[in-house]
Protein backbone atom coordinates (compact mmCIF):
# COMPACT_ATOMS: atom_id res chain seq x y z
CA UNK A 1 0.00 0.00 0.00
CA UNK A 2 1.36 3.25 -0.86
CA UNK A 3 1.96 6.33 1.37
CA UNK A 4 -1.24 8.19 0.14
CA UNK A 5 -3.35 5.32 1.05
CA UNK A 6 -2.11 4.37 4.16
CA UNK A 7 -2.90 7.87 5.32
CA UNK A 8 -6.65 7.50 4.35
CA UNK A 9 -9.32 8.37 6.93
CA UNK A 10 -10.44 4.38 7.73
CA UNK A 11 -14.41 4.01 7.35
CA UNK A 12 -16.22 2.33 10.31
CA UNK A 13 -17.39 -0.43 9.96
CA UNK A 14 -20.84 0.19 11.40
CA UNK A 15 -22.58 3.69 11.19
CA UNK A 16 -23.09 5.68 14.31
CA UNK A 17 -26.31 5.13 15.61
CA UNK A 18 -26.66 8.82 16.41
CA UNK A 19 -27.84 9.15 12.45
CA UNK A 20 -25.59 10.53 9.58
CA UNK A 21 -25.79 7.04 8.04
CA UNK A 22 -22.34 6.76 5.10
CA UNK A 23 -20.51 9.36 6.84
CA UNK A 24 -17.27 9.36 7.91
CA UNK A 25 -16.11 9.61 10.74
CA UNK A 26 -12.56 10.51 12.42
CA UNK A 27 -10.89 9.23 15.71
CA UNK A 28 -8.06 11.11 17.64
CA UNK A 29 -5.52 8.92 16.04
CA UNK A 30 -7.09 10.20 12.42
CA UNK A 31 -6.27 13.60 13.13
CA UNK A 32 -3.20 12.67 14.32
CA UNK A 33 -2.36 11.12 10.73
CA UNK A 34 -4.15 13.98 8.95
CA UNK A 35 -1.84 16.45 10.68
CA UNK A 36 1.58 14.54 10.39
CA UNK A 37 0.41 14.20 6.22
CA UNK A 38 0.34 18.34 5.90
CA UNK A 39 3.43 18.29 8.09
CA UNK A 40 5.18 15.97 4.96
CA UNK A 41 3.43 18.13 2.16
CA UNK A 42 5.06 21.31 3.49
CA UNK A 43 8.07 19.75 4.19
CA UNK A 44 8.36 18.93 0.68
CA UNK A 45 6.91 22.00 -0.56
CA UNK A 46 10.12 23.69 1.51
CA UNK A 47 12.87 21.17 0.41
CA UNK A 48 11.87 21.37 -3.36
CA UNK A 49 10.33 25.11 -4.24
CA UNK A 50 13.75 26.57 -4.54
CA UNK A 51 13.96 30.59 -4.10
CA UNK A 52 15.47 32.57 -6.30
CA UNK A 53 19.37 32.32 -6.40
CA UNK A 54 18.87 28.79 -4.73
CA UNK A 55 20.39 25.81 -7.49
CA UNK A 56 18.10 22.68 -7.12
CA UNK A 57 19.80 19.53 -5.46
CA UNK A 58 20.98 17.17 -8.31
CA UNK A 59 17.76 14.70 -7.97
CA UNK A 60 15.42 17.45 -7.90
CA UNK A 61 16.69 17.97 -11.45
CA UNK A 62 14.58 14.85 -12.50
CA UNK A 63 11.26 15.82 -11.58
CA UNK A 64 8.88 16.25 -14.47
CA UNK A 65 7.91 19.38 -15.69
CA UNK A 66 10.02 21.06 -13.43
CA UNK A 67 11.73 24.64 -14.66
CA UNK A 68 15.24 25.12 -13.65
CA UNK A 69 15.95 28.08 -11.24
CA UNK A 70 18.38 30.49 -11.78
CA UNK A 71 21.39 30.71 -10.15
CA UNK A 72 22.14 34.22 -7.84
CA UNK A 73 23.40 37.11 -9.44
CA UNK A 74 26.46 36.63 -7.81
CA UNK A 75 27.53 33.79 -9.66
CA UNK A 76 27.07 35.56 -13.55
CA UNK A 77 30.71 34.18 -14.20
CA UNK A 78 30.42 30.86 -12.79
CA UNK A 79 33.42 28.78 -13.17
CA UNK A 80 32.81 25.56 -11.81
CA UNK A 81 36.28 23.87 -11.99
CA UNK A 82 38.22 26.80 -11.90
CA UNK A 83 36.57 28.16 -8.48
CA UNK A 84 38.82 30.00 -6.17
CA UNK A 85 36.60 29.32 -3.19
CA UNK A 86 37.75 25.57 -3.64
CA UNK A 87 40.85 26.45 -4.99
CA UNK A 88 41.97 28.55 -2.03
CA UNK A 89 42.42 25.38 0.35
CA UNK A 90 44.90 23.79 -1.98
CA UNK A 91 48.49 23.40 -2.69
CA UNK A 92 50.27 26.01 -3.86
CA UNK A 93 53.43 23.85 -5.09
CA UNK A 94 53.46 24.00 -9.13
CA UNK A 95 50.76 26.11 -9.03
CA UNK A 96 48.26 22.69 -8.64
CA UNK A 97 45.88 25.21 -6.82
CA UNK A 98 45.37 27.42 -10.09
CA UNK A 99 44.89 24.09 -12.42
CA UNK A 100 41.31 22.47 -12.81
CA UNK A 101 39.46 21.29 -9.80
CA UNK A 102 35.83 20.24 -10.50
CA UNK A 103 33.07 19.64 -7.85
CA UNK A 104 32.23 15.71 -6.88
CA UNK A 105 29.34 14.53 -9.16
CA UNK A 106 26.10 15.91 -7.06
CA UNK A 107 27.80 19.17 -5.68
CA UNK A 108 27.91 21.50 -8.48
CA UNK A 109 24.38 23.99 -8.25
CA UNK A 110 22.31 22.87 -10.56
CA UNK A 111 21.08 26.56 -11.75
CA UNK A 112 21.04 28.54 -14.60
CA UNK A 113 23.59 30.97 -14.79
CA UNK A 114 22.30 34.61 -15.65
CA UNK A 115 23.83 37.19 -17.76
CA UNK A 116 25.31 40.23 -16.13
CA UNK A 117 22.84 43.60 -15.30
CA UNK A 118 23.11 45.46 -18.93
CA UNK A 119 24.02 42.41 -20.72
CA UNK A 120 23.48 43.06 -24.65
CA UNK A 121 23.71 40.17 -27.69
CA UNK A 122 27.52 40.98 -28.34
CA UNK A 123 29.20 43.04 -30.63
CA UNK A 124 29.32 40.85 -34.53
CA UNK A 125 32.73 40.10 -35.89
CA UNK A 126 34.94 41.91 -37.16
CA UNK A 127 33.83 44.50 -35.11
CA UNK A 128 33.90 42.57 -31.91
CA UNK A 129 38.16 42.37 -32.28
CA UNK A 130 38.55 46.56 -31.56
CA UNK A 131 35.04 46.87 -29.26
CA UNK A 132 32.73 45.03 -27.02
CA UNK A 133 30.04 46.08 -24.69
CA UNK A 134 31.12 47.14 -21.46
CA UNK A 135 28.09 45.91 -20.03
CA UNK A 136 28.39 41.99 -21.03
CA UNK A 137 31.72 42.07 -18.50
CA UNK A 138 31.78 45.13 -16.32
CA UNK A 139 35.46 44.61 -15.65
CA UNK A 140 37.56 47.22 -15.43
CA UNK A 141 40.67 46.46 -13.34
CA UNK A 142 42.54 45.37 -16.77
CA UNK A 143 41.56 48.74 -18.37
CA UNK A 144 42.85 50.78 -14.92
CA UNK A 145 46.32 48.70 -14.63
CA UNK A 146 47.41 48.08 -18.42
CA UNK A 147 45.52 50.75 -20.49
CA UNK A 148 48.73 51.97 -20.58
CA UNK A 149 50.53 49.38 -22.76
CA UNK A 150 47.41 49.63 -25.30
CA UNK A 151 45.54 46.57 -23.63
CA UNK A 152 42.28 47.89 -23.57
CA UNK A 153 40.33 50.79 -22.32
CA UNK A 154 36.75 52.41 -21.31
CA UNK A 155 35.11 54.46 -24.13
CA UNK A 156 31.46 55.36 -23.26
CA UNK A 157 29.08 52.19 -23.11
CA UNK A 158 32.28 50.16 -24.83
CA UNK A 159 35.34 48.67 -24.13
CA UNK A 160 38.37 49.15 -26.71
CA UNK A 161 41.25 47.44 -27.64
CA UNK A 162 43.76 49.32 -29.49
CA UNK A 163 45.69 46.03 -29.87
CA UNK A 164 48.44 46.43 -27.52
CA UNK A 165 50.38 44.17 -25.29
CA UNK A 166 52.79 43.97 -22.60
CA UNK A 167 55.59 43.33 -24.58
CA UNK A 168 54.10 45.50 -27.54
CA UNK A 169 52.75 48.28 -25.97
CA UNK A 170 52.82 50.04 -30.32
CA UNK A 171 50.08 47.75 -31.27
CA UNK A 172 50.21 43.73 -31.90
CA UNK A 173 50.83 44.59 -35.54
CA UNK A 174 53.71 45.65 -35.33
CA UNK A 175 55.27 43.55 -33.10
CA UNK A 176 53.72 40.67 -35.93
CA UNK A 177 55.91 42.49 -38.81
CA UNK A 178 59.19 42.65 -36.28
CA UNK A 179 58.70 38.69 -35.58
CA UNK A 180 57.76 38.69 -39.48
CA UNK A 181 62.00 39.24 -40.33
CA UNK A 182 62.52 35.20 -38.39
CA UNK A 183 59.05 33.35 -38.44
CA UNK A 184 57.43 32.63 -41.54
CA UNK A 185 53.86 34.19 -40.31
CA UNK A 186 52.63 35.06 -43.98
CA UNK A 187 53.69 32.25 -46.26
CA UNK A 188 50.89 29.63 -45.26
CA UNK A 189 54.11 27.53 -44.11
CA UNK A 190 52.56 28.48 -40.02
CA UNK A 191 48.72 27.93 -39.41
CA UNK A 192 48.51 26.89 -35.92
CA UNK A 193 49.88 28.27 -33.02
CA UNK A 194 49.57 28.60 -28.55
CA UNK A 195 50.16 31.43 -27.08
CA UNK A 196 50.58 31.02 -23.48
CA UNK A 197 49.65 33.56 -21.06
CA UNK A 198 47.87 35.71 -23.99
CA UNK A 199 45.97 38.66 -21.78
CA UNK A 200 43.25 39.31 -23.86
CA UNK A 201 44.36 37.68 -26.79
CA UNK A 202 45.42 40.85 -29.25
CA UNK A 203 48.40 39.03 -30.82
CA UNK A 204 45.97 35.69 -31.73
CA UNK A 205 43.79 38.25 -32.98
CA UNK A 206 45.46 40.09 -35.31
CA UNK A 207 47.63 37.35 -36.58
CA UNK A 208 43.70 35.67 -37.62
CA UNK A 209 44.43 38.24 -40.82
CA UNK A 210 47.64 36.18 -41.59
CA UNK A 211 45.32 32.52 -41.60
CA UNK A 212 47.35 31.57 -38.95
CA UNK A 213 44.66 29.86 -36.07
CA UNK A 214 46.45 30.78 -32.47
CA UNK A 215 44.89 29.45 -29.53
CA UNK A 216 45.50 31.67 -26.46
CA UNK A 217 45.15 30.74 -22.94
CA UNK A 218 45.63 32.33 -19.47
CA UNK A 219 44.60 31.06 -15.74
CA UNK A 220 41.57 32.63 -14.01
CA UNK A 221 43.91 35.40 -12.19
CA UNK A 222 43.85 38.57 -10.48
CA UNK A 223 43.05 40.55 -13.55
CA UNK A 224 39.53 39.19 -13.98
CA UNK A 225 38.29 37.52 -17.37
CA UNK A 226 41.19 37.87 -19.67
CA UNK A 227 39.79 34.75 -21.69
CA UNK A 228 36.39 35.86 -21.11
CA UNK A 229 37.30 39.62 -22.86
CA UNK A 230 39.05 37.28 -25.42
CA UNK A 231 36.36 35.10 -26.40
CA UNK A 232 34.10 38.39 -26.01
CA UNK A 233 36.05 39.57 -28.35
CA UNK A 234 35.67 36.28 -31.47
CA UNK A 235 39.13 35.60 -30.88
CA UNK A 236 40.21 31.63 -29.66
CA UNK A 237 40.70 31.02 -26.25
CA UNK A 238 40.72 28.95 -23.42
CA UNK A 239 41.22 28.24 -20.08
CA UNK A 240 44.19 27.15 -18.37
CA UNK A 241 47.53 26.71 -16.27
CA UNK A 242 50.46 25.17 -16.95
CA UNK A 243 51.22 23.10 -13.22
CA UNK A 244 51.50 19.77 -12.39
CA UNK A 245 49.73 18.67 -15.95
CA UNK A 246 50.37 18.08 -18.69
CA UNK A 247 48.04 20.35 -21.20
CA UNK A 248 44.85 19.12 -22.93
CA UNK A 249 46.41 18.85 -26.20
CA UNK A 250 48.17 16.49 -28.64
CA UNK A 251 51.87 15.84 -29.42
CA UNK A 252 53.97 17.93 -32.14
CA UNK A 253 50.66 20.07 -33.04
CA UNK A 254 51.55 23.55 -32.92
CA UNK A 255 53.37 25.26 -35.81
CA UNK A 256 54.56 27.82 -33.20
CA UNK A 257 54.62 28.06 -29.23
CA UNK A 258 54.37 32.40 -28.17
CA UNK A 259 55.11 33.65 -24.80
CA UNK A 260 54.75 37.25 -24.43
CA UNK A 261 55.63 37.85 -20.66
CA UNK A 262 53.71 35.12 -20.04
CA UNK A 263 55.92 34.45 -16.61
CA UNK A 264 56.09 30.61 -17.09
CA UNK A 265 59.09 29.63 -15.11
CA UNK A 266 60.55 27.11 -17.83
CA UNK A 267 63.60 26.37 -15.98
CA UNK A 268 62.31 25.42 -12.46
CA UNK A 269 61.46 21.79 -11.81
CA UNK A 270 63.89 20.74 -13.81
CA UNK A 271 62.81 22.66 -16.51
CA UNK A 272 59.15 20.77 -16.63
CA UNK A 273 57.90 23.34 -18.21
CA UNK A 274 59.76 23.78 -21.41
CA UNK A 275 59.40 19.63 -21.78
CA UNK A 276 55.98 20.07 -21.82
CA UNK A 277 56.25 23.09 -24.85
CA UNK A 278 58.94 20.54 -26.33
CA UNK A 279 56.06 17.61 -26.67
CA UNK A 280 53.60 20.64 -28.01
CA UNK A 281 55.98 22.14 -30.71
CA UNK A 282 55.67 20.42 -33.87
CA UNK A 283 59.09 19.30 -35.26
CA UNK A 284 60.61 22.19 -37.34
CA UNK A 285 58.20 24.81 -35.67
CA UNK A 286 58.90 27.83 -34.17
CA UNK A 287 59.20 28.73 -29.78
CA UNK A 288 59.17 32.82 -29.49
CA UNK A 289 59.90 34.00 -26.18
CA UNK A 290 59.26 37.48 -25.35
CA UNK A 291 60.22 38.93 -21.91
CA UNK A 292 61.50 37.65 -18.83
CA UNK A 293 64.23 36.16 -18.48
CA UNK A 294 65.45 37.06 -22.41
CA UNK A 295 68.10 38.98 -21.70
CA UNK A 296 66.35 40.35 -18.72
CA UNK A 297 68.18 42.75 -15.29
CA UNK A 298 68.56 40.31 -12.30
CA UNK A 299 67.61 37.02 -14.72
CA UNK A 300 70.60 36.33 -16.12
CA UNK A 301 70.97 32.85 -14.27
CA UNK A 302 67.63 32.11 -15.98
CA UNK A 303 68.42 33.21 -19.21
CA UNK A 304 71.53 30.88 -19.41
CA UNK A 305 69.98 28.21 -18.27
CA UNK A 306 66.88 28.30 -21.12
CA UNK A 307 69.54 28.98 -23.73
CA UNK A 308 71.40 25.76 -22.34
CA UNK A 309 68.24 23.61 -22.45
CA UNK A 310 67.08 24.93 -25.71
CA UNK A 311 70.75 23.61 -26.81
CA UNK A 312 70.01 20.26 -24.94
CA UNK A 313 66.81 19.74 -27.08
CA UNK A 314 69.46 20.87 -30.13
CA UNK A 315 66.91 23.95 -30.91
CA UNK A 316 68.67 26.59 -33.39
CA UNK A 317 69.22 30.08 -32.00
CA UNK A 318 67.65 32.13 -34.83
CA UNK A 319 67.70 35.68 -33.11
CA UNK A 320 67.74 37.59 -30.25
CA UNK A 321 66.29 40.79 -30.58
CA UNK A 322 65.82 42.89 -27.46
CA UNK A 323 64.19 40.86 -25.32
CA UNK A 324 62.84 38.81 -27.59
CA UNK A 325 63.83 35.49 -28.68
CA UNK A 326 63.25 32.75 -31.33
CA UNK A 327 64.57 29.28 -31.61
CA UNK A 328 63.72 26.31 -34.40
CA UNK A 329 63.21 22.99 -33.03
CA UNK A 330 65.08 20.21 -35.80
CA UNK A 331 62.80 18.45 -37.82
CA UNK A 332 64.21 15.20 -37.41
CA UNK A 333 63.18 13.15 -34.08
CA UNK A 334 64.87 14.51 -30.78
CA UNK A 335 68.55 14.63 -30.90
CA UNK A 336 68.40 12.97 -27.08
CA UNK A 337 70.33 11.16 -25.35
CA UNK A 338 72.88 13.43 -25.80
CA UNK A 339 75.29 14.68 -22.74
CA UNK A 340 73.20 17.72 -21.25
CA UNK A 341 73.68 19.36 -17.89
CA UNK A 342 69.81 18.66 -16.70
CA UNK A 343 69.92 14.94 -16.91
CA UNK A 344 67.30 14.76 -19.32
CA UNK A 345 67.01 11.52 -21.66
CA UNK A 346 64.24 10.26 -24.11
CA UNK A 347 60.62 8.92 -22.20
CA UNK A 348 60.46 5.13 -21.76
CA UNK A 349 58.55 3.27 -24.67
CA UNK A 350 55.54 3.15 -23.25
CA UNK A 351 54.70 6.61 -22.49
CA UNK A 352 52.14 7.62 -24.85
CA UNK A 353 52.79 11.95 -26.05
CA UNK A 354 49.09 11.90 -26.69
CA UNK A 355 48.00 11.16 -23.64
CA UNK A 356 47.15 14.58 -21.85
CA UNK A 357 43.83 14.41 -19.97
CA UNK A 358 44.59 14.77 -16.29
CA UNK A 359 48.18 13.87 -17.39
CA UNK A 360 51.23 14.40 -14.74
CA UNK A 361 54.23 16.34 -16.47
CA UNK A 362 57.44 14.06 -17.11
CA UNK A 363 60.57 15.02 -16.69
CA UNK A 364 61.61 13.19 -20.24
CA UNK A 365 61.17 13.90 -23.95
CA UNK A 366 58.83 11.86 -25.56
CA UNK A 367 59.37 9.95 -28.55
CA UNK A 368 57.82 10.97 -31.74
CA UNK A 369 57.06 8.52 -34.54
CA UNK A 370 56.47 10.41 -38.33
CA UNK A 371 58.29 13.54 -36.96
CA UNK A 372 59.90 14.08 -40.63
CA UNK A 373 56.10 13.66 -42.15
CA UNK A 374 54.22 15.76 -39.93
CA UNK A 375 56.98 18.77 -39.62
CA UNK A 376 56.88 22.37 -40.35
CA UNK A 377 58.02 22.26 -44.36
CA UNK A 378 56.99 18.01 -44.92
CA UNK A 379 53.00 18.65 -43.83
CA UNK A 380 51.13 20.33 -45.85
CA UNK A 381 50.60 24.75 -46.27
CA UNK A 382 47.75 26.01 -45.93
CA UNK A 383 44.76 25.50 -47.28
CA UNK A 384 45.79 22.51 -49.41
CA UNK A 385 46.40 20.44 -45.67
CA UNK A 386 43.11 21.09 -44.70
CA UNK A 387 41.27 18.88 -47.03
CA UNK A 388 44.42 16.10 -47.25
CA UNK A 389 45.01 13.57 -44.74
CA UNK A 390 48.04 13.47 -42.57
CA UNK A 391 50.85 10.74 -41.84
CA UNK A 392 49.29 10.80 -38.51
CA UNK A 393 46.02 9.74 -40.16
CA UNK A 394 47.78 6.57 -41.66
CA UNK A 395 48.18 5.64 -38.50
CA UNK A 396 44.41 4.76 -37.79
CA UNK A 397 42.72 1.66 -39.94
CA UNK A 398 41.78 3.03 -43.24
CA UNK A 399 42.22 6.25 -42.01
CA UNK A 400 42.79 7.58 -45.40
CA UNK A 401 39.48 6.12 -46.34
CA UNK A 402 37.89 7.25 -43.22
CA UNK A 403 39.01 10.84 -43.41
CA UNK A 404 37.82 11.26 -46.90
CA UNK A 405 34.22 10.35 -45.63
CA UNK A 406 34.18 12.24 -43.13
CA UNK A 407 35.11 15.34 -45.08
CA UNK A 408 32.54 14.74 -47.68
CA UNK A 409 29.73 13.51 -44.73
CA UNK A 410 30.22 16.81 -43.16
CA UNK A 411 29.85 19.24 -46.29
CA UNK A 412 26.80 17.79 -46.65
CA UNK A 413 25.60 18.08 -43.05
CA UNK A 414 26.82 21.89 -42.71
CA UNK A 415 24.96 22.88 -46.12
CA UNK A 416 21.64 20.96 -44.67
CA UNK A 417 22.40 22.77 -41.47
CA UNK A 418 22.28 26.10 -43.52
CA UNK A 419 19.59 25.45 -46.30
CA UNK A 420 16.82 23.16 -44.58
CA UNK A 421 16.86 23.91 -40.63
CA UNK A 422 18.30 27.70 -40.74
CA UNK A 423 21.13 27.63 -38.64
CA UNK A 424 22.93 30.72 -39.74
CA UNK A 425 26.32 29.76 -40.11
CA UNK A 426 27.97 32.18 -42.34
CA UNK A 427 26.34 35.49 -40.86
CA UNK A 428 26.94 37.86 -38.22
CA UNK A 429 24.94 35.88 -35.57
CA UNK A 430 27.48 33.25 -35.36
CA UNK A 431 31.76 33.97 -34.51
CA UNK A 432 32.49 31.36 -31.84
CA UNK A 433 31.03 27.66 -32.13
CA UNK A 434 32.17 24.58 -30.79
CA UNK A 435 32.51 20.81 -31.66
CA UNK A 436 31.76 18.65 -28.79
CA UNK A 437 32.38 15.52 -30.30
CA UNK A 438 34.53 16.42 -33.32
CA UNK A 439 36.36 13.33 -34.32
CA UNK A 440 38.46 14.21 -37.30
CA UNK A 441 37.66 17.88 -37.39
CA UNK A 442 34.62 17.39 -40.71
CA UNK A 443 32.02 20.02 -39.04
CA UNK A 444 35.29 22.78 -38.80
CA UNK A 445 36.30 22.05 -41.91
CA UNK A 446 33.18 22.48 -43.98
CA UNK A 447 32.78 25.76 -42.19
CA UNK A 448 36.25 27.13 -42.98
CA UNK A 449 34.79 29.74 -45.84
CA UNK A 450 32.58 30.90 -43.17
CA UNK A 451 33.10 33.94 -40.29
CA UNK A 452 34.05 31.62 -37.34
CA UNK A 453 35.96 29.73 -36.00
CA UNK A 454 35.80 26.36 -33.86
CA UNK A 455 36.97 24.66 -30.35
CA UNK A 456 37.02 21.07 -31.66
CA UNK A 457 36.33 18.96 -28.62
CA UNK A 458 37.72 15.46 -28.59
CA UNK A 459 36.03 13.55 -25.75
CA UNK A 460 39.25 12.25 -23.82
CA UNK A 461 37.65 8.25 -23.11
CA UNK A 462 37.56 8.37 -27.23
CA UNK A 463 40.23 7.40 -29.68
CA UNK A 464 42.82 10.45 -29.55
CA UNK A 465 41.89 11.80 -32.69
CA UNK A 466 42.67 15.21 -32.17
CA UNK A 467 46.61 15.25 -33.37
CA UNK A 468 44.60 14.55 -36.84
CA UNK A 469 42.45 17.88 -35.99
CA UNK A 470 45.91 20.29 -35.71
CA UNK A 471 47.55 18.68 -38.96
CA UNK A 472 44.81 20.09 -40.73
CA UNK A 473 45.13 23.49 -39.90
CA UNK A 474 42.29 23.23 -37.26
CA UNK A 475 42.64 23.30 -33.18
CA UNK A 476 41.00 22.09 -30.48
CA UNK A 477 41.18 20.64 -26.74
CA UNK A 478 40.50 16.82 -25.09
CA UNK A 479 37.60 17.13 -22.41
CA UNK A 480 35.43 14.89 -20.67
CA UNK A 481 31.78 16.12 -21.06
CA UNK A 482 31.04 14.60 -17.74
CA UNK A 483 32.99 17.59 -16.73
CA UNK A 484 32.52 21.20 -17.09
CA UNK A 485 34.23 22.90 -19.98
CA UNK A 486 37.08 24.72 -18.79
CA UNK A 487 35.69 28.67 -19.94
CA UNK A 488 33.42 30.94 -18.88
CA UNK A 489 29.76 31.69 -19.20
CA UNK A 490 28.02 33.07 -22.49
CA UNK A 491 31.28 32.34 -24.88
CA UNK A 492 29.81 30.05 -27.59
CA UNK A 493 27.63 31.17 -29.90
CA UNK A 494 26.38 27.55 -31.43
CA UNK A 495 27.29 24.40 -29.77
CA UNK A 496 26.83 21.43 -31.62
CA UNK A 497 26.94 18.13 -30.26
CA UNK A 498 26.67 14.75 -32.70
CA UNK A 499 25.68 11.55 -30.82
CA UNK A 500 25.33 13.40 -27.15
CA UNK A 501 24.53 10.15 -25.83
CA UNK A 502 28.17 8.71 -26.32
CA UNK A 503 29.67 11.42 -24.43
CA UNK A 504 28.00 10.58 -21.03
CA UNK A 505 28.44 6.34 -22.18
CA UNK A 506 31.19 4.57 -20.83
CA UNK A 507 32.44 2.97 -24.19
CA UNK A 508 33.35 -0.33 -22.30
CA UNK A 509 30.55 -0.97 -20.14
CA UNK A 510 28.09 1.11 -22.39
CA UNK A 511 26.78 2.28 -18.96
CA UNK A 512 26.37 6.12 -18.58
CA UNK A 513 28.73 8.06 -16.55
CA UNK A 514 26.77 11.00 -16.14
CA UNK A 515 23.25 12.42 -16.97
CA UNK A 516 22.32 14.25 -20.01
CA UNK A 517 20.69 16.60 -18.14
CA UNK A 518 24.32 17.55 -16.41
CA UNK A 519 25.62 17.55 -20.01
CA UNK A 520 23.00 20.00 -21.51
CA UNK A 521 23.05 22.35 -18.18
CA UNK A 522 26.86 22.58 -19.32
CA UNK A 523 25.68 23.34 -22.69
CA UNK A 524 23.53 26.43 -20.99
CA UNK A 525 26.24 27.87 -19.15
CA UNK A 526 28.59 28.33 -22.33
CA UNK A 527 25.94 29.63 -24.47
CA UNK A 528 25.68 32.77 -25.45
CA UNK A 529 21.77 34.49 -24.73
CA UNK A 530 20.46 33.29 -28.36
CA UNK A 531 23.23 30.97 -29.08
CA UNK A 532 22.23 27.85 -30.80
CA UNK A 533 22.64 24.29 -29.77
CA UNK A 534 22.25 21.59 -32.79
CA UNK A 535 22.02 18.08 -31.17
CA UNK A 536 21.83 14.72 -33.41
CA UNK A 537 21.35 11.12 -32.22
CA UNK A 538 18.53 8.30 -32.40
CA UNK A 539 14.74 9.55 -31.89
CA UNK A 540 14.58 8.36 -28.16
CA UNK A 541 17.50 10.41 -26.96
CA UNK A 542 16.35 13.60 -28.72
CA UNK A 543 12.81 13.02 -27.17
CA UNK A 544 14.78 13.08 -23.79
CA UNK A 545 17.45 15.87 -24.98
CA UNK A 546 13.67 17.94 -26.00
CA UNK A 547 12.54 17.62 -22.55
CA UNK A 548 15.86 18.99 -20.54
CA UNK A 549 15.53 21.98 -23.16
CA UNK A 550 12.37 22.70 -21.90
CA UNK A 551 13.41 22.66 -18.44
CA UNK A 552 16.60 24.83 -19.16
CA UNK A 553 14.01 27.81 -21.14
CA UNK A 554 15.16 26.47 -24.29
CA UNK A 555 12.88 26.82 -27.34
CA UNK A 556 13.10 23.98 -29.57
CA UNK A 557 12.63 22.14 -32.73
CA UNK A 558 13.32 18.74 -33.68
CA UNK A 559 14.17 17.85 -37.46
CA UNK A 560 14.66 15.07 -39.83
CA UNK A 561 18.16 14.46 -40.42
CA UNK A 562 19.54 14.28 -43.96
CA UNK A 563 18.05 12.08 -46.59
CA UNK A 564 21.37 9.92 -46.70
CA UNK A 565 21.25 9.28 -43.13
CA UNK A 566 18.34 7.03 -43.78
CA UNK A 567 16.49 8.41 -40.67
CA UNK A 568 18.15 6.86 -38.02
CA UNK A 569 19.14 10.36 -36.72
CA UNK A 570 16.40 13.17 -35.34
CA UNK A 571 18.30 16.73 -35.40
CA UNK A 572 17.54 18.83 -32.39
CA UNK A 573 17.67 22.32 -32.87
CA UNK A 574 17.67 25.36 -30.39
CA UNK A 575 17.86 28.35 -29.16
CA UNK A 576 18.49 29.66 -25.51
CA UNK A 577 16.38 32.30 -24.62
CA UNK A 578 17.87 35.82 -23.35
CA UNK A 579 15.95 35.67 -19.90
CA UNK A 580 17.19 38.04 -17.20
CA UNK A 581 17.05 38.47 -12.97
CA UNK A 582 13.90 40.48 -11.96
CA UNK A 583 15.01 43.53 -10.66
CA UNK A 584 15.01 43.62 -6.84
Amino acid sequence: MGLLSSLRPHRRGALSGGGGGGQWQWSFLDAVWAVFLLAVVIFLALVFTPRRGEPLSASSSALAGATVPPCAASEVDLLPCEDPRRSSRLSREMNYYRERHCPARGEAPVCLVPPPRGYRVPVPWPESLHKIWHDNMPYGKIAERKGHQGWMKQEGSYFIFPGGGTMFPDGAEQYIEKLAQYVPLKSGLLRTGLDMGCGVASFGGFLLKENILTLSFAPRDSHKSQIQFALERGIPAFLLMLGTRRLPFPAQSFDFVHCSRCLIPFMAYNGSYLIEVDRLLRPGGYLIISGPPVQWKKQEKEWAELQEMALAFCYKLITVDGNTAIWKKPTEASCLPNQNGFNIDLCSTDDDPDQAWYFKLKKCVSKVSLADEIAVGSILKWPDRLSKPSARASLMDNGANLFELDTQKWVKRVSFYKKSLGVKLGTAKIRNVMDMNAYLGGLAAAAVSDPVWVMNVVPAQKPLTLGVIYDRGLIGVYHDWCEPFSTYPRTYDLIHADRINSLIRDPISGKSRCDLFDVMLEMDRILRPEGIAVIRDSPDVIDKAAQVAQSIRWTVQVHDSEPESGGTEKILVATKTFWKLPLT
